[in-house]
């Protein structure tokens, strides 16, 4: 599976681009057909609280995409949560997939 990861007005560190990979490429454990993942990294205010945002969008086939959104103190906090809602839509389409 690709990965993109875009960071918005920032340069990422290694360590968390390296962070972001090994998180979104265990997303192929819960679905086989991903075919690319893009993950894209904000600062909302930097003077506020929870203002990193993690969003990722899987594309998949036949239906398009899956979409996740998150706010967090940290990023990598932000991609957990965004990984863990993006695990919940996979098994919702996977289980779509087999009722049919």
């Amino acid at each position: 599976m690709e990965v993109i990861i875009n960071s918005v007005h920032f340069d990422a560190d290694q360590r968390l681009l390296d962070f972001i990979n090994k998180k979104v490429n265990k997303l192929d454990t819960f679905f086989d057909g991903i075919i690319n993942a893009e993950v894209t990294l904000k600062v909302l205010k930097p003077e506020t609280p929870k203002n990193k945002i993690s969003e990722v969008k899987i594309s998949i086939p036949a239906n398009g995409y899956l979409f996740a959104k998150k706010e967090a103190d940290s990023f990598e906090e932000a991609t957990d949560m965004a990984i863990d809602a993006m695990r919940k839509q996979l098994s919702k389409y996977k289980e779509k997939i087999k009722s049919k």
